[in-house]
């Protein structure tokens, strides 16, 4: 990558409605039944069994060896060419933050419609931002951003298609940043074994293994761009605790095959109580689901009445997405509305 590019520049943050902060429900429906069911996000509902954590990594700062170790198994997990082009984060959300902050300002084209966080980003850190509707729009740009699979509707882009694009932001000198938060459970082909100059994928931990509150996710590059978004983030930025949390799982092939394939059934069940309730299902993940219904207020409304969260969207107003219920009594109490 041509590194004139990178430069350092912020703005203040803009607050963005996500799922999985349920107080304003709380608020607006006070006589909801406790506990609320909170189906507003796309983390995966039944987690990762937490190992035993040494007491000492409570204690101490995490070492250069341990932190090693968990770039090497994330890099066995998402299939990256080695632990030197693996940067671990507290969370991908503090590299959607960090990787504007590291580019000239510049023209940016984000496909969407997606998670609003990835435009807010670069608008805040001075680029000029487009929100584009596929990979033919993305244009001159010097950024192209994409999530895929998509957030809400799970659209995904063929891989060549994706490697074109990269091949064409590497010749242009510019960035292609591919965020594969909820590509793990899914059967798309990832963009981490071909990473190279010009190109960053980001890859979620806590939505996989259901552990959102570790706080940890990776950024996948070639070395040089790796080593500068380390060193944006400083020393330490993921704890002991994560360290030894986040290598056990990333090292479990088993477990997340089995995930994928139990999360796939209850997709699928989802999808049917969706279509019965007289949803139209417009996409989605393993993880969640996203819908068009006739009065997707009103629904929205019976469902918070009842102490159930999902994700709406202000700019749809039609459309509903569920994440996945955790066990029967949930699955239940959903049912129960749908019907």
């Amino acid at each position: 990558m041509d590194h004139s590019v990178w430069s350092v520049s912020a703005r203040e943050a803009a607050v963005i409605a996500h799922g999985g902060d349920l107080g304003d429900l709380r608020r607006t429906f006070p006589d909801a039944p406790l506990p609320w069911l909170d189906l507003s996000t796309g983390i995966n509902p039944v987690p990762y069994p937490v190992p035993p954590v040494e007491a000492s990594a409570w204690l101490r700062l995490p070492e250069s060896a341990e932190l090693l170790a968990l770039r090497k198994a994330a890099s066995g997990a998402y299939g990256a060419p080695g632990a030197e082009h693996v940067v671990a984060a507290p969370g991908t959300q503090i590299l959607i933050e960090t990787l504007p902050r590291l580019v000239a300002p510049t023209e940016v084209a984000v496909v969407g419609p997606t998670y609003a966080e990835h435009a807010a980003a670069w608008r805040r850190a001075g680029h000029a931002v487009r929100e584009v509707t596929g990979l033919a729009e993305i244009g001159d740009a010097r950024v192209a951003v994409i999530v895929d699979p998509n957030n809400p509707d799970g659209r995904t882009d063929p891989l060549a298609d994706r490697l074109a694009l990269a091949a064409a932001m590497r010749a242009r000198g510019g960035l292609f940043v591919a965020d594969e938060a909820f590509a793990d459970l899914e059967e798309v082909e990832s963009l981490c074994p071909h990473v190279g100059p010009g190109l960053v994928v980001l890859r979620s931990f806590g939505k996989t293994y259901g552990l959102a509150g570790l706080r940890l996710g990776f950024a996948v590059a070639d070395p040089g761009t790796a080593g500068r978004i380390a060193g944006a983030l400083g020393p330490w930025a993921v704890s002991g605790p994560a360290l030894a949390i986040g290598g056990a799982a990333l090292s479990d092939g088993a477990w997340r095959q089995a995930a994928a394939q139990a999360r796939g059934m209850d997709a699928g069940r989802l999808d049917r109580m969706i279509l019965r309730a007289g949803g139209r299902i417009v996409g989605g993940t393993r993880l969640f689901r996203t819908a068009n219904f006739a009065d997707a207020p009103g629904l929205y409304r019976r469902l918070a009445q009842a102490g159930i969260a999902v994700r709406r969207f202000t700019e749809r107003r039609e459309r509903l997405r569920f994440g996945l219920p955790a066990d029967k009594a949930a699955w239940c109490r959903l049912s129960r509305v749908l019907r």
